[in-house]
């Protein structure tokens, strides 16, 4: 190797090195899960919250890891039940099991996006979701009814979050706590909803918060924003034990080990150890090395034609390219529902200014493809030209709206 190679190898080495140290060093991105354990330190957990509850109740703090119908069996409990997370859906048995708990005198706080449809019927409630036509963004603005709680300016979360209201409330016997809007470069709440309402139940009542957020590390950590979830949560009784929810958590921290599965059972324990001791017996009488006949192993036969055969006679024979696109048309709908948050249930004049403005593309263009996708949900049959056309025309259609599809 030449004294100029050894210098090209050297550079090289170093540069590799290099590359090697930023790769290994680089912090790793921000996540944004909606955790909501209060043993996660990213944005959207909930150890800050958990930290200052810690701090005011002491010892009157319990973790509950265990569904409420199981854990409300004992009727000697009393107190505040704290559910956040960022969807929350309780099954009919177990909301009764809350619902009587709560009229007994005790006290139920749930904040979430997502309520399950049995909770609001029982509660006699209806929830939507809040955007501005002319802004895909939807940055919630915050703030509080009474007046010894509401803030000067409304609390401003400076991130896409979805903003959910109330859009009905039993208004004789509810109380609203709080309101939400989307921001709207004015920083006040002009077109406000309640997202906070307090709804009694027998001797107790139930506190429904439809922004999570407000009780993460991220919107704790934000400068002011923190008053906010103290005056939320101000409205539970301090001098009665608090049961902290982990089971309905959605970065709920589960040990998924099979050997902790195993050592979870006294039988299958006793089953294992039993197997141990045997496979130690087997090792120190039987481990003695014996000479055993050689199977004779047969090559595998080549079975290349058949294989291929098979799979081109299922392609021929199926051709299901009508199921096929409208499977397409149904993922296309959801993308529109969920990322543009924009409802796809009525499909007119408004819908299509809409789409296009989210999306970068022209009126026409849009009420073109969708009149495709009506043809191809509205025919029998769909030809493979059909099904391609319809998958290039979505595809074009999303890549305006972000850059890739």
């Amino acid at each position: 190797m030449t004294k100029l190679q050894k210098i090209f190898l050297g550079v090289f080495l170093l540069l590799l090195a290099g590359m090697v140290y930023m790769e290994a060093t680089k912090p790793p991105p921000v996540s944004w899960f909606p955790s909501y354990n209060n043993q996660d330190e990213i944005p959207l957990g909930t150890v800050v919250l958990y930290d200052i509850l810690e701090k005011n109740f002491n010892e009157n703090l319990t973790e509950i890891d265990r569904p409420p119908y199981e854990v409300l069996q004992d009727t000697t409990l009393e107190g505040t039940y704290l559910f956040i997370n960022n969807s929350i859906g309780f099954d009919e048995a177990e909301l009764d099991k809350l619902y009587q708990w709560a009229e007994k005198g005790n006290t139920v706080f749930i904040s979430a996006n997502s309520m399950g449809s049995t909770l609001l019927d029982t509660l006699q409630v209806k929830t939507q979701i809040n955007y501005l036509k002319s802004n895909i963004k939807s940055e919630p603005l915050l703030n509080l009814t009474h007046k010894n709680l509401a803030a000067q300016k409304p609390y401003h979360i400076k991130r896409n979050f979805a903003i959910k209201t109330f859009s009905k409330i039993d208004t004789l016997n509810q109380t609203v706590l709080g309101f939400s809007e989307v921001f709207n470069d004015q920083k006040n709440i002009q077109d406000s909803l309640p997202n906070f309402i307090k709804a009694p139940v027998g001797k107790g009542s139930f506190y429904l918060h439809l922004q999570p957020e407000t009780f993460s590390n991220y919107f704790l950590l934000t400068k002011n924003h923190a008053d906010y979830t103290k005056s939320a949560l101000s409205y539970l009784p301090n001098d009665q034990q608090l049961f902290w929810d982990k089971q309905y958590k959605t970065g709920k921290h589960v040990n998924v080990s099979p050997l902790h599965i195993l050592l979870g059972n006294k039988y299958l324990k006793w089953a294992y150890y039993m197997l141990l001791i045997g496979v130690l017996l087997f090792v120190l009488f039987e481990g003695k090395r014996k000479q055993r006949s050689i199977a004779i192993v047969q090559p595998p036969k080549n079975r290349t034609y058949e294989y291929t055969r098979t799979i081109s006679g299922m392609y021929l024979d199926k051709k299901d390219y009508h199921s096929v696109a409208k499977k397409q048309v149904a993922l296309f709908f959801e993308y529109i529902r969920i990322q543009l948050r924009t409802p796809t249930e009525q499909q007119n004049s408004r819908f299509f200014t809409a789409v296009a403005g989210k999306t970068g593309n022209t009126v026409e263009d849009t009420k073109k493809l969708f009149t495709f996708i009506d043809k191809v949900n509205n025919q029998h049959d769909t030809s493979k030209e059909e099904l391609q056309k319809l998958y290039n025309d979505i595809q074009v259609f999303k890549t305006k709206a972000n850059g890739k599809p």
